[in-house]
């Protein structure tokens, strides 16, 4: 419910208030609102008359804002902030509104940021903000309104829709196998592995699909990213388990080559999540039926 008019004063007084009570003089509050010192003085009077109550001390001439009226004049200036804040907002995105989106990396590098121009032309309408996380967060405690997440759609208090199984190879610079031959999936452990931090049990998985049961030690180094895992195997540091289309063309110019000759599919995949309480967002309900159009596991993605 709307609190009655006389407790809704016009904007005009209580910017004279506020601009009053932080310049400390009513030709300070004049100049910056392009009004003259009578002007001034009427709006408060009316904003007095209006309340019911003493908000100014009147010295002569000099209007302060009272000590009783200083909570007062605090409390309509985070008003008036929140009101021109909520009008910047509306004016930059005036119908469906922003989308604030958690993107992986090297994903969202790779296969959205590729796919977006389109959905800008579509829906000029829509904001898309950006920022990167690693590991699944809690929506509750971040301004997100979704996710890009790899794993499985198991992130409580949401839904998701899937957008990429990831097949994944095993790959290393040539000059790491030296005079070494690989012949079946198991003489890979006689080489040193790179681990990615996201997918800890990527080699277990993928040796366990091919027969390997009983592994020796797959230590390793571990990273953070795809991007410094790739750039570790191409100086020669180990074998790296990589999505295939993050290689291609490192394999095309064999400055990486695959120690298997076909991709595996990895224990888990590519997800929007998004929040159920959020589910009827306007933005997000345009990104999520645009994004359907593209979620096919098997559509290659652009290079």
């Amino acid at each position: 419910m709307i609190a009655p008019r006389r407790f809704l004063p016009s904007i005009a007084a209580l910017r004279a208030l506020e601009a009053l009570d932080r310049l400390g003089s009513a030709s300070a509050v004049a100049e910056e609102l392009s009004l003259t010192q009578s002007a001034v003085s009427r709006q408060l009077q009316s904003l007095e008359t209006q309340l019911g109550c003493d908000l100014i001390t009147r010295d002569g001439k000099r209007l302060t804002v009272s000590s009783a009226a200083k909570e007062y004049a605090a409390d309509v200036r985070t008003a008036l902030t929140l009101i021109a804040n909520a009008s910047l907002k509306v004016q930059a995105t005036p119908l469906a509104g922003t989308l604030n989106l958690a993107i992986l990396p090297t994903f969202g590098m790779r296969w959205l940021m590729p796919r977006l121009p389109e959905f800008a032309r579509l829906h000029p309408d829509v904001t898309i903000n950006m920022s990167t996380r690693l590991v699944p967060f809690n929506f509750a405690a971040e301004p997100f309104d979704a996710a890009l997440h790899f794993g499985k759609a198991e992130w409580p208090g949401s839904q998701a829709m899937l957008l990429k199984h990831e097949q994944v190879l095993p790959v290393c610079a040539p000059d790491l196998l030296q005079a070494r031959k690989v012949k079946d999936p198991a003489d890979i452990l006689r080489l040193p592995l790179l681990h990615i931090q996201t997918r800890p049990t990527a080699w277990q998985d993928w040796f366990l699909r091919h027969g390997v049961r009983q592994a020796a030690d797959m230590s390793g180094t571990i990273y953070d990213q795809f991007a410094t895992i790739t750039q570790a195997a191409l100086h020669g540091l180990g074998v790296a388990l990589m999505p295939d289309y993050l290689v291609e063309q490192d394999l095309a110019t064999g400055r990486l080559i695959a120690l298997y000759p076909t991709p595996t599919e990895a224990d888990g995949a590519y997800y929007l999540v998004w929040p159920e309480t959020k589910s009827d967002a306007p933005a997000l309900l345009k990104f999520r039926d645009w994004l359907a159009t593209k979620a096919q596991p098997e559509d290659p993605l652009p290079r």
